[in-house]
């Protein structure tokens, strides 16, 4: 298969079970929600280290919240809803709760599982925190220096996936960081998933395991260009660069509709070679994404 004449391998990216929250973040402009989202889902590339795999999934006009305010959908993950419920408490808490003129609402009302989340935090009322209804929500408004913050009772959360990716193989790295920059771009138009690593781009690509036995991941020394010298590096000679575009999702239509638009918009770009996939023969997790079926 090709794309304006790239090739498309013929493989598979490998994604994982997660537990996804949504949380809308508003605030009196765009550029003050915009922050408490950008703080809140900060250090949130890869359960690997992070406490958390966070990230900005749209923009909102104030149609679209409950408070009338502009507005940002955040998505917040982890393996299990334990984690994620400490993940929600801590990042609401000491990012969103702190930022000026901010508040928080849930974006999944409607999930089945369920956190009090907003009844936790609102304890930092010391006592002055009242519980009420404010635009058809169940809320607390929690007394600050600057005003009330708002926070909605509780929050919800799906069985999501994360781990849906694809590889951009370049003549150089400039081509296919513009690739990059372009699928990342075009997922950002969709709903329902995010790409959280920095500017959604990885450049340090993983694979499961390493020879130290203290390492989960380590470096995909398969896509290193570097290591051809050492016979590790599989990628053919014209391909000097390699980054990968990792997507979270709440659910598999998802996923694959952002895979196939990051493609699609990688393939316009001059430079770029072959688009390929990450798996680990089942050692990651059980949702495969074949590259063909996704862009079929």
């Amino acid at each position: 298969m090709e794309i304006n004449g790239v090739q498309i391998e013929d493989t598979f990216a490998e994604g994982f079970p997660i537990k996804v929250a949504r949380v809308q973040i508003t605030a009196v402009t765009e550029r003050w929600a915009l922050e408490a989202a950008r703080e809140a889902t900060g250090f949130g590339t890869s359960v690997i280290g992070c406490s958390a795999e966070a990230g900005i999934e749209c923009i909102v006009d104030g149609s679209q919240t409950p408070d009338g305010r502009p507005g940002v959908n955040v998505l917040i993950c982890n393996m299990g809803y334990k984690n994620l419920e400490a993940s929600l408490m801590n990042r609401l808490g000491q990012c969103v709760l702190t930022a000026p003129t901010a508040a928080a609402f849930s974006g999944m009302p409607e999930a089945e599982k369920q956190f009090d989340t907003g009844k936790k935090l609102s304890f930092f009322g010391d006592g002055y925190q009242k519980q009420v209804e404010l635009f058809g929500r169940n809320v607390w408004k929690i007394p600050l220096m600057s005003g009330d913050f708002i926070i909605e009772q509780s929050f919800g959360a799906v069985d999501g996936i994360a781990g849906g990716n694809f590889l951009i193989l370049g003549q150089n790295q400039m081509a296919a960081l513009t690739a990059a920059e372009a699928a990342v771009d075009a997922i950002g138009k969709l709903k329902g998933s995010i790409t959280p690593f920095p500017g959604g781009v990885v450049s340090s690509g993983s694979k499961v395991g390493s020879r130290y036995k203290f390492l989960k991941a380590s470096t995909n020394t398969a896509f290193c260009t570097s290591l051809r010298e050492d016979g590790v590096c599989t990628l053919a000679e014209d391909i000097s660069c390699v980054y990968e575009i990792v997507i979270n999702g709440v659910n598999r239509d998802a996923i694959q509709q952002s895979m196939k638009a990051g493609i699609n918009a990688a393939c316009r770009v001059p430079g770029v070679l072959k688009i390929s996939a990450a798996n680990y023969e089942g050692k990651l997790g059980t949702h495969q994404f074949p590259l063909h079926v996704v862009l079929e």
